[in-house]
């Protein structure tokens, strides 16, 4: 009896503990809602201890479904640096890709709303997926699933990209195209208890022929989003003659926040492709930041005093001219971006060239420097390409190697601590691109590694304690993508 009683206690002990725990990954206080009250105040919030990543199977050859890794980053756990649950999707195929909350800190203000459901659209198949992570964080479970047929139908749209909350409860989700495969800048709205697509978020007028990322920020009532390819083209591969035909982007989209209507379009130039835009989190400032993949340039966009929006390069990466390779000049490929909460740092990965940079950007329209580190990439010695005229650098970067393994691929999604002193990185962009510029990929399987930050100075490192290698996963090599934290992150929180 009395060791029944002692069970029961450190059974007790241990449920109090995890409320605590999942407490305080919510950023809750007393009467308020999901997330943290400024940017500022997440930086104070605790350390991270659970990744969550979509690992992806399609291209790979193995004919398995897409999951949800579930990963220990308490460096005091015996499993650190480890899966410690698999979610696996109940299809094959889908190529999960980003994903977003049901609420953030949109909804801080608003005691009803909680951060308890994951949501992750496919790329390919346009299925949506809603992940339980509140329940048990440390094993998330299927809630529900959106399917394809619901988005044509109730939207004409496909091919769902990013996952944004909103203050209203609403989740808003961008798309690529339409059910067909062709371009459509479109968006759809979900509720936020249903899960249900209630319809387009737009309302009429024109539409963008090509969708990607957004950001929207009420406060200076606008939306904006970026644009990468036709989904039928991009899906088979990169090809040159594509950019010329017209098949990927060049614009960014300004939306009407209010109106919800199309307001302006901002032509960065053919080839460019603007990936992944990202405002200061300061919601009072209305500037920020897209990476120009193709173009291998930064662009600051800002609301000019006129009340239009403007778009400047402030920070360009040269080709670099090569030989063995698919072209004669091999860009950067600037694949993701994001700031620090503090807006003090922007960090950028170059995915082809193989390097992750910092910037100072205390004085956004002059970037500055600060950090960089390579890992894998295209250019490393030893490997087939040779560059033969560099802006940069006097010689090819060494292979990255940690724990004995060379990393494959190049770095690509990224995500910081709430502190900013940590930056994960993993190596996957898309499979069906993957497979075309990195095919060791598909065969050893992507990693996550993780750079220690100087946030002083500035400044990166490899830290050489930290690799998950996917390679070694018992379903077989997978692509790992995007990373989350249940708490929420400075990629997925807007505040308003």
């Amino acid at each position: 009896m009395l060791r029944r009683r002692r069970r029961m206690k450190m059974v007790m002990k241990k449920k109090k503990e995890l409320s605590l725990a999942l407490l305080a990954l919510s950023g809750k206080c007393g009467a308020c809602g999901p997330g943290y009250a400024s940017p500022l105040e997440a930086m104070k919030g605790p350390r991270e201890q659970l990744l969550y990543l979509p690992c992806i199977y399609r291209n790979t050859g193995i004919g398995i479904p897409d999951f949800l890794a579930t990963v220990d980053v308490d460096p005091k756990s015996p499993r650190y640096c480890q899966v410690i649950h698999r979610l696996p999707m109940p299809h094959v195929g889908d190529e999960l890709h980003h994903s977003g909350w049901n609420a953030c800190s949109s909804c801080h203000g608003d005691p009803g709303k909680s951060r308890r459901f994951l949501i992750l659209p496919s790329l390919v198949s346009s299925r949506i997926y809603v992940v339980d992570v509140a329940t048990d964080p440390r094993a998330p479970r299927l809630h529900k699933v959106v399917e394809a047929e619901e988005l044509a139908r109730k939207a004409n749209a496909a091919f769902p990209h990013t996952s944004h909350c909103l203050g209203s409860g609403e989740i808003l989700i961008s798309c690529l195209g339409d059910p067909d495969g062709n371009g459509k800048g479109t968006f759809v709205l979900l509720d936020g208890e249903t899960f249900e697509v209630k319809g387009n978020w737009e309302k009429g007028g024109k539409i963008p022929n090509l969708g990607y990322d957004f950001w929207y920020q009420p406060r200076h009532n606008v939306l904006l989003s970026t644009e990468w390819g036709v989904p039928r083209v991009l899906a088979q591969g990169f090809d040159p003659k594509d950019v010329e035909k017209g098949h990927y982007g060049r614009h960014i989209n300004v939306w009407d926040w209010r109106e919800r209507r199309l307001a302006q379009q901002l032509d960065l130039g053919a080839g460019c492709i603007p990936l992944e835009i990202r405002f200061l989190h300061d919601p009072s400032a209305a500037q920020g930041f897209v990476g120009c993949a193709l173009s291998g340039d930064i662009r600051r966009f800002y609301r000019s005093p006129e009340g239009k929006w403007e778009a400047e390069k402030v920070i360009e990466v040269p080709s670099k001219k090569v030989q063995g390779w698919l072209l004669p000049e091999m860009p950067g490929l600037i694949t993701d971006i994001l700031i620090s909460l503090d807006d003090r740092f922007l960090y950028f990965s170059n995915w082809l060239h193989g390097d992750v940079r910092q910037y100072d950007i205390s004085d956004p329209k002059n970037p500055k420097l600060v950090g960089q580190v390579f890992l894998g990439g295209s250019i490393s010695k030893g490997g087939a390409v040779t560059v033969v005229e560099d802006r940069e650098l006097r010689d090819q970067p060494e292979p990255c190697v940690i724990q004995g393994k060379r990393i494959p691929g190049g770095p690509q999604m990224l995500q910081l601590s709430l502190d900013g002193r940590r930056l994960y990185v993993t190596t996957s962009l898309f499979s069906a691109w993957d497979r075309q510029f990195y095919p060791s990929l598909l065969t050893e399987g992507s990693v996550l590694l993780q750079l220690d930050v100087d946030t002083a100075r500035g400044g990166l490192a490899v830290n050489a304690q930290f690799l998950l290698d996917f390679g070694k996963e018992p379903g077989g090599p997978c692509l790992a993508h995007e990373v989350r934290y249940p708490g929420g992150d400075c990629t997925s929180d807007i505040w308003l």
